[in-house]
């Protein structure tokens, strides 16, 4: 499962979601987590599911791979939708059977709370799936710019912003491979009680951060030798252009934005 985490991968591609500006999709993605918190029935959350779909097929990039990639969020959602069924006690009761009751309340408030954990995970992880690493990074240092005034590292806070986005599917392919290493040798990380599997994690642990440090060293020694001496000074081979295309794709956010209070409870 962890050799097919898509979060913090890039995807070549042609796609309308791949040719906007980077900094159009970062501001999107924070405003599209502002949006989706105007959602309060199932018409408006019918509406963002919609718009999603919409994203997702304008990516070119197929739905099933999202889902598949995104396995360990999946349960994570499932997780959150039964917790709200059961333990939400407002409302009509739906079902009841000895000691467990669900509401109708905890239903709808699991359905709704799951919606939006998903699209927001589909959304982060289309961002990343769309865009380079080094063009993620030079959109983070140009939006938070203004901060420099007030004398903060803007251009190390984007590169370690970027580099940590770009450590998280290194990382999980290396845990993948040391899980292989240990299996081959005979040790049992999918079966047991919860207390063996975590005692089986423990020497998966060890490497790994050795595995992590030693690649955090490779990195500081090839950007020193490169002659990296922070962002002051430094120019870009490859500039940011704002199209209107970008312009229109905000503009299409704060109209959705109008339709969901107009159709909001």
């Amino acid at each position: 499962m962890l050799e097919k985490m898509i979060f913090g991968r890039y995807i070549p591609g042609d796609s309308f979601i791949h040719r906007l500006d980077a900094r159009a999709k970062l501001i999107f993605v924070f405003l599209f987590i502002a949006v989706v918190f105007i959602a309060n029935n199932w018409i408006t959350y019918g509406i963002l599911v919609a718009f999603t779909f919409l994203i997702i097929r304008m990516s070119r990039i197929r739905l099933y791979f999202l889902i598949n990639g995104l396995k360990p969020v999946v349960i994570l959602i499932i997780f959150t939708f039964l917790l709200h069924l059961f333990f939400t006690r407002e409302g009509a009761i739906l079902f009841e059977w000895k000691f467990v009751k669900i509401y109708e309340e905890g239903l709808r408030q699991g359905i709704f709370i799951s919606i939006r954990f998903f699209v927001l995970v589909i959304l982060t992880s289309i961002l990343t799936l769309t865009t380079t690493p080094i063009s993620i990074t030079d959109a983070l240092e140009t939006l938070l710019n203004p901060l420099k005034k007030w004398k903060l590292p803007v251009h190390e806070l984007a590169l370690m912003m970027s580099i940590s986005l770009r450590f998280i599917p290194t990382l999980m392919d290396e845990t993948d491979k040391i899980m292989k290493a240990q299996m081959a040798r005979g040790s049992d990380m999918t079966t047991g009680s919860m207390k063996e599997r975590m005692n089986a994690i423990v020497p998966l642990l060890i490497p790994l951060f050795v595995s992590a440090f030693k690649r955090a060293e490779d990195l500081a020694t090839a950007m020193e030798v490169r002659g990296y001496k922070g962002g002051e000074g430094r120019t870009r081979y490859r500039k940011l252009e704002w199209a209107t295309i970008d312009t229109v794709i905000i503009v299409t956010l704060l109209i959705l934005a109008i339709v969901l209070v107009y159709f909001r409870s």
